[in-house]
């Protein structure tokens, strides 16, 4: 499994990026590799809420679905992939003045039977990348 973390402060309220953060179909304005984000389906609570995802890596196409397994608003959600792709999204806000501390912790398995051994380190470098290009991309688009 491989984890990676990035922290970043971002002058929005907790409120305002907890929000953008919360509908997934926002995710591709923000994550180079998200090709698309459908059938959204949200319940009261958001537990259990869901969607479809296609994402593009090392130049393959990779579907799959993610479902959320935790979800306290204005300070966390977690949700779950499976598909060709599986992994863990936590994202954690944190209130500071006007500002939101966003901490996003990812754990995901590489595709290796899919892409070979000797793509493993390339994969990773990418993907720490699109890490660091999503967090400046959401910065961004809160107005930092």
């Amino acid at each position: 499994m491989v984890k990676i973390e990035r922290t970043a402060t971002i002058n929005a309220p907790v409120e305002k990026v907890f929000e953008y953060l919360s509908q997934p179909t926002n995710l591709p304005e923000i994550w180079p590799s998200m090709v698309e984000v459908k059938d959204f389906k949200d319940t009261p609570d958001h537990i259990g809420s869901a969607y479809n995802w296609v994402y593009k890596m090392a130049g393959m196409r990779f579907e799959g679905s993610s479902e959320c397994v935790e979800f306290v608003t204005n300070k966390r959600t977690v949700s779950k992939s499976k598909g060709s792709i599986t992994s863990t999204f936590d994202y954690i806000f944190e209130a500071v003045d006007k500002q939101t501390r966003f901490i996003m912790k990812v754990e995901y398995i590489i595709p290796i039977p899919l892409l070979g051994k000797l793509a493993e380190t390339f994969i990773k470098k990418q993907n720490e990348h699109e890490a660091d290009v999503f967090m400046a991309n959401l910065k961004a688009r809160m107005g930092d």
